[in-house]
């Protein structure tokens, strides 16, 4: 199962590795990882995103909960969480394919950055879901490089008198 964690930091040498080998000592590969200073630059918010049995990452989080330098820990899993995160794609591209990739682009409301004769490179944002399928939608074409950031997350906020 897929999880998405919020750790708010004290923004200090040495925070970032304490928490990946804790993560790393309980057997969980960090699929995404995206660290930034918040509003107060004292304090760093870190996105985690891990796949793995939810005994063990509530095992993880307790852990977590009682280093120094961790200000507050959320799992995002369930929770009401906007996420994005950023993909650059250099799709293959001929004479021929060139529009249709481009509407390809607007369907996915993504972004051509650069063009060339036999390639372009596509920036598009939104959650995992609408980055996969853009990818697997211009998989035919040719796909030379990608490069992805980690998701970046906030929890959501709520208008009076909904859910």
């Amino acid at each position: 199962m897929r999880h998405m964690v919020s750790v708010l930091v004290e923004n200090k040498f040495g925070v970032l590795a304490r928490i990946s080998t804790l993560f790393a000592a309980r057997g969980f590969n960090i699929d995404s990882l995206t660290v930034s200073e918040t509003e107060d630059s004292a304090i760093s918010r870190m996105i985690i995103v891990v796949k793995g049995d939810c005994s063990i990452l509530e095992q993880v989080t307790k852990q977590l909960n009682k280093l120094v330098d961790v200000i507050k820990v959320n799992d995002f899993n369930g929770a009401g969480c906007i996420e994005r995160g950023v993909a650059l794609i250099k799709i293959n591209v001929t004479r021929s394919s060139r529009t249709e990739i481009i509407k390809l682009v607007g369907v996915f409301r993504a972004r051509v950055i650069d063009i060339s004769q036999d390639s372009m490179i596509v920036e598009i944002t939104g959650d995992e879901d609408k980055i996969n399928a853009f990818m697997k939608v211009v998989m035919p074409y040719g796909i030379k490089e990608t490069c992805r950031t980690g998701f970046v997350a906030l929890g959501g906020g709520h208008l009076a008198g909904t859910k």
